[in-house]
């Protein structure tokens, strides 16, 4: 018997965590009545396809991984004397009567530390879209695989772990779902074809777009009309 813990999507995530239930006698397994619990971003982080998918992308994307590492080095080297300046400064016996300095030193790193943050997320930014691709791959299988484990395991109610302060280990379908999910989708490719977005922000156009051909029609209906 364990406690569930709360959902969290990490490729460092341990797959002994997911509790197999084939460690489970017979006689216990008959208490799980047709309810099974799935911690879907542990069952994803924990796939061939997902972990396969995250070795090749440090080989793919090397050349950003690398250049954002030299400049992440480069900012906190650059940060490092300020940092240490407004430390000593803030510390000094008439720090009191420099507040105006104090706060232009902060200032400016916090300037620095922003630009560089954002810099690094456009550097990254094809790495990022690559995690996304991947976890969208994967996603799109993740309710066949959740279907064919219950039914399996005569399963007949499936819930997420959010809310559920504890349950016995044979109620825990984890093992079962990334069995099968590891069947349909053994693989996937890590580089998106040219254009691709996210589900989300694909969503977002096809929202914008429906609401700019929606006032389309109004705009026109409203339109005056010319005498002759």
């Amino acid at each position: 018997m364990k406690m569930l813990s709360k959902p969290a999507l990490a490729a460092g995530l341990a797959l002994a965590t997911l509790a197999s239930p084939a460690a489970v006698s017979p006689a216990a397994a008959q208490q799980v009545a047709g309810i099974g619990i799935v911690n879907a971003p542990l069952v994803i982080a924990n796939s061939n396809a997902f972990k396969t998918a995250q070795q090749q992308r440090q080989v793919t994307y090397k050349a950003q991984i690398d250049q954002a590492t030299a400049r992440r080095q480069a900012i906190a080297t650059q940060l490092q004397p300020m940092v240490a300046k407004l430390q000593a400064d803030s510390q000094a016996a008439n720090a009191a009567q420099n507040q105006a300095s104090l706060q232009q030193q902060y200032n400016t790193i916090q300037q620095i530390q922003q630009s560089g943050q954002q810099e690094l997320q456009e550097i990254l930014a094809p790495v990022s879209l690559s995690q996304a691709y991947v976890e969208e791959q994967i996603t799109d299988q993740l309710a066949t695989a959740v279907q064919n484990a219950a039914t399996k395991k005569n399963v007949t109610l499936v819930i997420g772990p959010d809310s559920v302060l504890y349950a016995a280990a044979p109620y825990n379908l984890n093992q079962a779902v990334l069995d099968e999910l590891n069947t349909l989708i053994p693989s996937a490719q890590i580089v998106p074809p040219q254009g691709w977005l996210p589900r989300e922000m694909r969503e977002q156009q096809a929202q914008q777009q429906a609401a700019a051909q929606g006032q389309q029609p109004a705009a026109a209906a409203t339109a005056p009309v010319s005498g002759r």
